[in-house]
Formats: C-alpha cells, structure tokens, sequence
C-alpha cells in the first residue's frame, strides 16, 4: 500500500492533469486516502459490483465527480426482444463473466451517483480494430454521465468515430501512443480539424 501511495503522489506532483487512480480500491477509506495522496478521481470496477452502495458513499462524501465506474463489457450470445446485441459486464479485469447487462449497469452506477464511465469493449481491447461503436453508443443513449470509450484504438480515425458515432465523451487509447505511432499532439490536432472541441 506505501507503495502505491508513493505512485501515486509522485505521479501526482509530476503531472498537471486530471489524474484517476485504479485497482485495488475496496473502502471508503481507500478512496479517501488516494484523494488525499494526489488523485483526482478514483476508477472502481469489482467492487462496484460487489458492494454498489460504495459508489453511492463515495459520491456523497466527496462528489460524483470523483467517482468513476468502470465497466468492462463483453458480446453476449443473447439479443434483447429486438434483436440487437447485449452484453454482458466482466469483473477482476475483464476476467470473470458476472451475468449483468452492461446497458442495465450503466443505468444503475449512473443512479448510484458515479460521475462518470470508463467503457472498456474486452471483444476489441488490444486489437487495433477501433472502438465498440455499438456498445458505446447503447450506453451513452441511456446516461447523462460523461463515458469514456476504451478499447481498440488504432488510427486516429477511430478515435473521431467514438465522438462522432457513438457520442463518447472521451476516448482512451494507448497502445498508439505507447509505440508511437502517433503523438498526442498529432491526436488532438487531427481531432480539432474534423471539428471535435478539445482542451488545448
């Protein structure tokens, strides 16, 4: 735990953005300690699922905007009564299949007071083949909370395809810029000229 406190608070001092802190988090006290440390906001998955009633403490104490849900959602082999694709919320890091419909939990963590969505697709994460369009925009349809499109970045083209199609909010990427295939800067421009708002 000293350890990733000590993360934390570096990290903290060294960057001058908005900073969310992951994994791990089970507690009130948790959250509170990693607020204290240097976060900005903290990111709960399993144990949003396993203990929901945090995310609504956690928004009373220190604010929805400090409380980000993050789903991790997988195709189901089910359809709803239109047809159309379901799928189905993972815990313990996209892992473990929990049953629950991720459009259903989306609805109910956003009742519970998180402040926003991190939307990770476990069917494009790591493939480079763009975000789950659908499965982001049948979340943003159904919340006022800003979501966060993860999963499949690969061009910065798909990055544009998850505001203009699905109407995320924001988009993850990581593995473009890891290996430089792109520079944040080449993103945010790119994005501005297709006339996407970006914070400078």
């Amino acid at each position: 735990r000293k350890t990733i406190l000590e993360v934390v608070k570096n990290t903290a001092e060294a960057v001058f953005i908005p900073f969310t802190v992951g994994g791990g988090i089970r507690t009130l006290e948790d959250i509170a300690l990693l607020l204290k440390t240097g976060a900005d906001k903290v990111s709960i998955n399993t144990t949003a699922i396993k203990n929901p009633g945090l995310i609504t403490q956690g928004s009373e104490e220190f604010g929805s905007q400090c409380i980000v849900v993050a789903i991790d959602a997988k195709s189901s082999a089910q359809t709803n009564s239109s047809g159309a694709t379901k799928w189905e919320v993972y815990s313990h890091g996209g892992t473990r299949p929990t049953g629950i419909d991720a459009v259903e939990w989306a609805r109910r963590v956003e009742a519970k007071g998180a402040g926003e969505i991190l939307l990770t697709s476990m069917d494009r994460d790591g493939t480079k083949d763009g975000y789950d369009l659908e499965l982001t925009k049948a979340i943003t349809s159904v919340t006022n909370i800003p979501v966060i499109a993860s999963g499949g970045a690969g061009t910065l083209e798909h990055l544009y395809e998850a505001f203009s199609v699905s109407n995320a909010d924001a988009a993850l990427a990581a593995s473009i810029f890891h290996y430089g295939e792109y520079s944040i800067h080449e993103a945010k421009e790119y994005l501005s000229q297709k006339g996407i708002a970006i914070r400078s």
